[in-house]
Parts: structure tokens; sequence; C-alpha cells
């Protein structure tokens, strides 16, 4: 369904059963190269079942952004492809307030969770190949070991280009809007209710 509001059509690698596909191929990949065909069925229904869950969670974080930030669901993907490449402005006020708030609401996020979130990844994906390593299996553990620290170094590279990303982009906003949403952002559609309501 795309986005009647702002006579944008919503590609159709956002909606909630691509989003679902996607993970569904990555897990049941993944784990077939480190399982083999032999459980096959097993994880099948694992990956039903966990791409069920993100596809759950994506789209309810999607709802939640977009109440917070005063736009409609279906425009939440678009959004956060310009804020991520720094892209073109949106030519709608709205929408540039909609970007400003967004922006500010992920900034919150990224401080309140940075203490924990990295350690959690580390942990995890550290934690797993020691497991693995621990069971006698050496192969899966070298992967796992390789993965992790690939993926890490990945998601720290990219956190730091995409923190950039968003400051150009509020600044050429709040520029082009001659200060369009000065100060914190308030009422219903952002502001403290908003990062607490999306943090929850």
């Amino acid at each position: 369904m795309g986005s009647q509001g702002h006579g944008q059509v919503q590609r159709w690698q956002d909606r909630w059963w691509a989003v679902g596909l996607l993970v569904l191929v990555v897990w049941v990949g993944i784990r077939l190269a480190f399982d083999g065909w032999s459980g096959w069925p097993g994880i099948l229904v694992g990956g039903l079942v966990y791409a069920g869950f993100m596809t759950w969670y994506v789209m309810r974080r999607r709802r939640r952004d977009a109440r917070a930030v005063g736009t409609d669901a279906a425009r939440v993907p678009e959004l956060e492809r310009r804020i991520a490449k720094n892209g073109e402005l949106p030519e709608d006020p709205a929408e540039q307030v909609a970007v400003i708030r967004l922006i500010r609401r992920w900034e919150e996020k990224l401080r309140r969770n940075r203490w924990w979130a990295f350690p959690l990844l580390a942990l995890i994906f550290f934690g797993i190949p020691a497991l693995w390593f621990a069971a006698g299996n050496e192969a899966a553990g070298l992967w796992g070991l390789a993965f992790g620290a690939a993926f890490l170094g990945w998601m720290v590279w990219f956190n730091r280009r995409f923190v950039r990303r968003m400051a150009g982009m509020r600044q050429r906003i709040e520029g082009v809007g001659g200060g369009l949403v000065a100060g914190p952002v308030t009422g219903s559609a952002g502001g403290a209710e908003g990062f607490a309501h999306g943090a929850r």
C-alpha cells in the first residue's frame, strides 16, 4: 500500500512480506551453510519463526517511528533511505519536519543504547564461536569468529558514517528551512514522549 498523503508508491522491498522473505532466505542460507542439508526441515521451521518475529518487530518499529514524527508508516523506509544516503531533501515542508524529528529520535536512541548494544553484539558474535570451539566444532568456530569480527567491524564503520550523514541531512534541512524545527520537538509527534515511546 502506498502512502496516499504524499502521493508516493511504496517500494516492494519495503513491504512486510519482502522483509520476512529476506530474513527467511538469509537465516536458512546461513544455517544450511553451517549444518548442511540433513537438518533442513528444522532449519526451515526455525527460519519461519525467526522471520515472523523480525517482520513483526520491523513493522512495529516503523509504526512507532511514524507516530512519533508525524508521517505515514509506509513513508518511513523512504525517509530512512534519504537520511542514510544524505540524499535529496524532501520538497514537502511537512516531510522535512518529519525527517528532522526522525533524525533526532535516532540520535537519542543511539545515545541511550550506545553503552550496551555493541558489548552485547560482541558477546553474541564471539560467545557462540567459543561454544562451538568448546563442543569440538573448530570449523564452525573459526567461521563464526571470522564472521563476528567482520560484522562488528562493519557495524562500527556503518554507525559512524550514519551518524555523520544524519548530522549532514539535519544541517541541510535546517539551513534550507531557516531553523525549520529549531529546539526540542514537542507534542505527541516527537520530543521526550516520542523518544520514550520508541525506546520501549
